[in-house]
Parts: structure tokens; sequence; C-alpha cells
């Protein structure tokens, strides 16, 4: 890996900073670091399929035109919970609004407010992230196995993932140990046991 291309791995520092100076792959490498705990925010406000690919494009926009207000690079990771939780609360506002108007009742619009102040939510989703961060820590080869082993449903079975990473069967446990082993190294560093 050359460590001058932008990488997911890279700190929210280094990160902001090279995409604030114009960097297109830094972006890219922010989005991926990140797109998978903002598509958690949008899920969590009960928007469709389609509503959450369209708040998701939208908090992306905003957090693209907001970057360069941010005053600390390295808190990136709230800001984006924040932006993202603001964006998915208006919408839910906006959205009971129409059922409302629709139904000719008023629902009950706490709901969004609700998921927007969960103070679990939060912990959940900074949780999450750092799991993610711990991932991009890894070789590719680990953070491929782990995946395959754990993050796709159903799990793919040994001898798929041997054949997909090139491997023996028999060496699947014994480098998932190492790989996992790595992991809990990684998230010690970021303070998750």
């Amino acid at each position: 890996m050359n460590p001058s291309i932008p990488d997911p791995a890279w700190s929210d520092r280094r990160l902001a900073a090279a995409c604030l100076a114009g960097d297109e792959l830094a972006w890219n490498a922010l989005v991926d670091k990140y797109s998978q705990m903002v598509f958690a925010i949008v899920r969590r406000y009960g928007a469709s399929r389609e509503e959450a690919a369209d708040l998701f494009q939208a908090i992306w926009l905003d957090a693209y035109n907001d970057l360069p207000q941010l005053r600390r690079k390295r808190a990136l990771k709230p800001w984006l919970v924040s932006v993202a939780s603001h964006k998915c609360y208006h919408w839910k506002r906006k959205h009971l609004r129409q059922q409302a108007h629709e139904v000719g009742t008023l629902d009950d619009q706490e709901g969004g407010r609700q998921a927007a102040e969960d103070p679990g939510l939060l912990d959940q989703l900074m949780r999450d992230q750092l799991v993610r961060e711990g991932l991009f820590a890894l070789s590719p080869r680990c953070r491929e196995m782990i995946r395959l082993l754990f993050f796709t449903i159903p799990p793919k079975p040994y001898k798929e993932v041997a054949e997909r990473l090139g491997l023996a069967i028999g060496s699947i446990g014994f480098i998932r140990g190492r790989c996992l082993e790595q992991l809990r190294k990684a998230l010690g560093r970021h303070g998750l046991q």
C-alpha cells in the first residue's frame, strides 16, 4: 500500500486535511470509512431503501459543503453523526407531517426526536464505527476473511472462503484466529475491549 495514497485507515485529521486540499481520493476514502455508519443512522430513522439512498446522498453533500467549517478535524466522526442525525431528523419530521396531512390526523412526531436523542444509539454507532476502523487496520486478506466469515449473511463456508482467498481449507481456522487477534489488538488501541 502506498502511504501517500489516501486510505480509510488514515486518521480523521489527515483525511479531512487532504479533503480540504481538494484530494478527490481522500474524499472517497472518507466516504468509504464512514459510509456504513451514516447508512446505519439513516436506517434507524425508518427510511425505505429508496428514501435511505436519497438521504445518504444528501448527508454526504452536506458533509462535503460543511467540511471547511469543521474546527477540530479529529472530531470528524461525531461531526458526521451530527450531520447525519440532523438531516434524518428533519427528514423524519417532514415525512410525519406529510403522513399526518394525508391521513388528516397528527401522528406521533416524537418518533424522529426519540431516534435523535437515544443515548444508546450514539454509543452503538460509535462502537460499530470503531469495529470498521479496526478492520481497516488489518491486512486485505484478513479484512476479506473476516468479512466473508462474519459480515455476510449467511456466513460463507470455509470451503468457499478458502477458494476465494487461495488458501488451503485446513488453514482457515488458524488464519481466522490470527486475524481476530489482530482485530482485537486494533480495537484495544481504539479503546474498545
